[in-house]
């Protein structure tokens, strides 16, 4: 109907494992569709030749692809910074969130980590943080205290950086790492505080 004469089917395999290459389908008269296809085995690609990839396929499937147990975070990172940078959709950003969450299947210990060692030093911070607080699957009510903290900390870090001006590194890392009361009790202070030393002063 549409003059379509040029069909490239192609199959994308994540695990390892015997596959045939050609499919049939049909009923008990006769086979109505038989036809050969490209197959893609994901997981022999190393990822190291896409880290930096521009597209948003490859960078959500970096966790799919070959690498070295040691490279396992900064692939998951490389992933994410990927989908926040590169997918501007925010109902996509979620479902694409969900996808290498699902995938990956990174532990509490490696999460923390994660946010610790890559998530803190992303330029795609706020945006990661957003998604992954829809995301990850700890319950709702432990999502919506998240969120709540994650909105909490964006907001507090608003009104430092119209008060004092750009956040150095270690303001940014504890508004980062913060605690609930921790953010309630440094917003108490914005308005009297003379320094980011005083908001930040453990009294």
């Amino acid at each position: 109907m549409l003059d379509t004469e040029r069909v490239v089917p192609v199959v994308i395999f994540l695990r390892s494992g015997a596959h045939p290459y050609e499919l049939r389908l049909g009923g008990d008269r006769q086979t109505y569709l038989h036809f050969h296809y490209l197959a893609c085995d994901l997981y022999r690609l190393p990822a190291a030749q896409y880290l930096n990839s521009t597209n948003v396929v490859a960078r959500l499937n970096l966790v799919n692809m070959a690498y070295a147990p040691e490279q396992r975070l900064e692939v998951y990172a490389r992933a994410q910074d990927g989908l926040a940078g590169l997918e501007s959709n925010w109902d996509r950003r979620l479902k694409y969130a969900d996808f290498i969450d699902g995938y990956a299947q990174l532990s509490e210990t490696e999460w923390a980590q994660y946010r610790r060692e890559y998530l803190a030093d992303s330029d795609q911070r706020e945006v990661i943080m957003g998604m992954l607080s829809y995301s990850r699957k700890e319950g709702l009510q432990q999502g919506l205290q998240q969120g709540l903290q994650q909105g909490e900390a964006l907001l507090l870090r608003r009104l430092l950086t119209r008060r004092f001006g750009p956040l150095p590194e270690w303001a940014e890392r504890r508004l980062t790492d913060a605690e609930p009361a921790q953010l309630e009790r440094w917003g108490e202070r914005v308005l009297e505080a003379q320094s980011l030393e005083a908001i930040f002063a453990e009294r």
